[in-house]
């Protein structure tokens, strides 16, 4: 029995010490692993070159480095998961060995001024789910080795000078959702890989040198809610199948060389559409009636492509904020009018940008402007074919800040209650068969900047309110029959007032 009993009793120490070794060493892994991350966060300080606001001072052996801030700790094992240091001012780099923190879920550093390239050490992060790094003076390349952070479900690098392709690779990350990289100098194509992306619904690819076709591969991808491509030197259609998602929010191509129509059922395909940009490209054919379906619909801008046809009703835009119809050849230029659409904006109570100018349209303005939306700054309908007078009901729209309205055929008095619009900056109202004399009111606009109202019939004296515009920038009343001398006020103010006054019978002297 004692033979046993100490056989016993050695088997017992024997899984003691072994459990006490393993314990150790489990220990040593976890204060070795906390070692890195702490050696990797003060690797990071000392890449910082500027801390204005002292956000790192408390980066320091007093603290343990859990308490350190901008960064997260795993409750369990004491290790970075989150280093989250945004709108902090930072100047300097990105340590290399960022890499090292192998729990890091989220790298937020957003809005500083970091510059320097993109450490491909990043790739080590396997755990790595959200790299949000957006305007900061961010170089180099997009590292390729991004695609070994399987779990990434974010990647944000918009506002920086990044430059090259956008990595193929990144096709692999079957758990991304979105990727932003607006505002660089990337170049190449939007690669045909992103089609494997299964879990993507952002795509933000603005102010970039990407060129070649939209890919045709967005179609395939269900959950794809958003696609921002304006700014760029891209080319073809639009893919026929990105009109089979349903589920599309956002539809920004502008500023490119796109051609082509657009379906005429587009408001049913895209129900839940939200703000829809075209403008600047070479489309062609009508608005989509079925526009007026999407009534989510907050921004339209389709400016400075080949649009004709008239504009369909758009009633049901009642979130409708912007409507940029300018530079198309939209409108039939009969007396008869195209200008009843503006009377379904009354719906829109948010509307701030109401731009139609350099089209075709004809007819009169309808009185129902004065119904607009109180919120309306922007008032473009120059270089048209409206005729009649300017309803007096303008001055109901107390917001306006710029109001065009030249070239056009415009007859009878300038209406009194402009003087009204006391956030007015700028008016144009030049080249027209305007008559009468040049309202007093003008004298309450304050902020007036610029006053156009050249080549009309306007007669009598200018009037001396002029010295109630006090910022005063620019007066071109040439070519109408203005009479009378020269107010001393506008002398007074000629050194630094750009103004013409000539084509006119007035008499005095400038100096």
């Amino acid at each position: 029995m004692g033979f046993e009993k100490l056989i016993s009793v050695l088997f017992v120490s024997y899984f003691c010490i072994l459990h006490v070794l393993i314990l150790h060493s489990c220990l040593a892994l976890r204060l070795s692993g906390n070692e890195t991350d702490r050696l990797a966060l003060l690797e990071i300080k000392a890449s910082i070159t500027n801390d204005p606001l002292g956000a790192l001072t408390s980066w320091n052996e007093t603290n343990h480095f859990c308490n350190w801030r901008g960064v997260t700790c795993g409750r369990r094992h004491k290790r970075v998961t989150v280093l989250d240091l945004k709108f902090l001012k930072l100047s300097g780099s990105l340590s290399p060995h960022v890499g090292n923190m192998s729990f890091l879920r989220g790298i937020y550093l957003d809005n500083n001024n970091l510059s320097h390239g993109i450490p491909p050490e990043i790739g080590r992060l396997s755990r790595l789910q959200d790299i949000l790094w957006q305007n900061n003076s961010l170089s180099g390349e997009i590292p390729s080795n991004l695609s070994r952070c399987s779990r990434l479900s974010r990647i944000a690098f918009g506002g920086n000078f990044l430059e090259g392709r956008l990595p193929a690779e990144l096709g692999t990350l079957s758990k991304l959702r979105t990727i932003t990289v607006d505002l660089n100098k990337l170049t190449g194509s939007i690669p045909y890989t992103f089609a494997n992306l299964s879990s993507l619904e952002w795509v933000g690819a603005s102010s970039n040198n990407f060129y070649g076709s939209i890919p045709d591969i967005f179609g395939q991808l269900t959950h794809f809610k958003m696609l921002g491509l304006d700014y760029n030197n891209l080319s073809g259609v639009i893919p026929p199948s990105l009109f089979n998602l349903s589920s599309i929010t956002i539809l920004a191509v502008s500023v490119n060389h796109i051609h082509g129509t657009l379906p005429p059922n587009l408001g049913f395909l895209f129900p839940s559409l939200e703000y829809l940009s075209v403008g600047n490209n070479q489309f062609s054919g009508t608005i989509p009636v079925s526009i007026r379906n999407a009534s989510k619909l907050n921004s339209l801008w389709m400016e400075t492509n080949n649009f004709i046809g008239e504009v369909p009703s758009l009633k049901n835009l009642k979130h409708l904020d912007t409507l940029n119809l300018a530079y198309n050849n939209l409108g039939s230029g009969e007396i008869g009018g195209d200008l009843g659409f503006l009377c379904d904006l009354t719906n829109a109570t948010r509307l701030q940008r109401l731009l139609i100018d350099t089209n075709n349209f004809g007819g009169m303005l309808p009185q129902c402007i004065a119904n607009l939306s109180s919120s309306l700054f922007l008032f473009h309908v120059s270089t048209n074919k409206i005729t009649g007078s300017i309803p007096n009901a303008i001055g109901n729209l107390r917001n306006l800040e710029s109001v065009w309205m030249s070239e056009n055929r415009f007859s009878g008095h300038i209406p009194l209650d402009i003087g009204k619009l006391q956030n007015l900056y700028e008016i144009d109202i030049a080249s027209n068969s305007l008559s009468g004399n040049i309202p007093s009111t003008f004298g309450n606009l304050s902020q007036l900047g610029e006053l156009n109202l050249y080549s009309n019939n306007l007669q009598a004296n200018i009037p001396s309110s002029f010295v109630g515009c006090r910022n005063l920038k620019l007066l071109f009343l040439q070519d109408n029959n203005l009479s009378g001398i020269i107010p001393p006020q506008i002398i007074a103010h000629s050194s630094y007032l750009d103004l013409d006054l000539s084509q006119n019978r007035l008499t005095g002297s400038l100096p």
